[in-house]
């Protein structure tokens, strides 16, 4: 079984949220997919993951350029594990027929839009039934992790 979890994000964005669990999914010896809804959107997190802070490196890249699957970091709209990740990070209310494909899936939920949360809310159920392991991650005030 996958183990999913969601980060329901309440104090940072999603752009201050992805690079530190992308950073630490790929330290941990990694290769991390990060699937989002469209191109503009892939441009987007590639320049973020370029820039985020000034003294780290983070090796990436999205699937439409060359090499895509020597990227130990890869950013996809599609299905297509390119860069053969364990690991699956969903962005902007993204979904994925191959779950179970992954060790690991992080929904990334941004707690200010209702939509995604209602959403979320079904996949959750729907893992569950699967048989999925899930844990749900909620930010505190200083923006701090806690697994509930």
């Amino acid at each position: 079984m996958t183990d999913i979890r969601f980060y329901h994000m309440e104090q940072s964005t999603l752009d201050q949220a992805l690079p530190a669990i992308t950073m630490k999914a790929w330290q941990s010896g990694n290769r991390v997919l990060i699937k989002v809804p469209d191109k503009k959107e892939a441009d987007r997190l590639n320049d973020l993951l370029w820039t985020f802070h000034s003294n780290v490196f983070l090796p990436h890249g999205v699937d439409h350029e060359a090499h895509a699957n020597k990227q130990p970091v890869l950013i996809t709209q599609g299905e297509d594990n390119k860069n053969e990740a364990s690991i699956l990070l969903l962005t902007n209310g993204c979904t994925s027929e191959k779950v179970p494909d992954f060790d690991m899936v992080c929904e990334m939920l941004d707690g200010r839009v209702d939509a995604h949360i209602k959403e979320a809310r079904t996949r959750w159920k729907a893992y569950k039934d699967a048989g999925h392991d899930l844990t749900y991650w909620q930010q505190d005030e200083n923006g701090k992790w806690n697994k509930k």
